[in-house]
């Protein structure tokens, strides 16, 4: 039996909602490495995040093992409700 290997290196852009500058230089950092957290815990060991108030920039290999739109949709929802209880002014926060 033959050994397959699979690297599905995808390159994620979220964007806050309306472009709305969320992601202050208090926050962003936290939430860079939460999102990292987030996708090292779905089996994607290679991950790179970065970003500024607006959007962030998402580097890693996916693997076989997910759906795209199964695993864009489970990052987006666990990292919103992580900024929604970083203080009352993030409450609102949307990607």
């Amino acid at each position: 039996m033959s050994l397959s290997l699979t690297r599905l290196y995808a390159h994620l852009i979220f964007s806050t909602k309306n472009r709305h500058p969320s992601l202050d230089d208090e926050i962003r950092p936290r939430v860079h490495a939460y999102l990292a957290t987030i996708i090292r815990g779905m089996e994607s060991p290679y991950v790179v995040v970065g970003g500024v108030a607006d959007h962030v920039h998402i580097l890693f290999d996916m693997g076989k093992m997910h759906a795209p739109v199964k695993f864009v949709e489970q990052v987006k929802r666990e990292s919103s409700k992580f900024v929604k209880k970083l203080g009352a002014k993030y409450q609102d926060f949307y990607w």
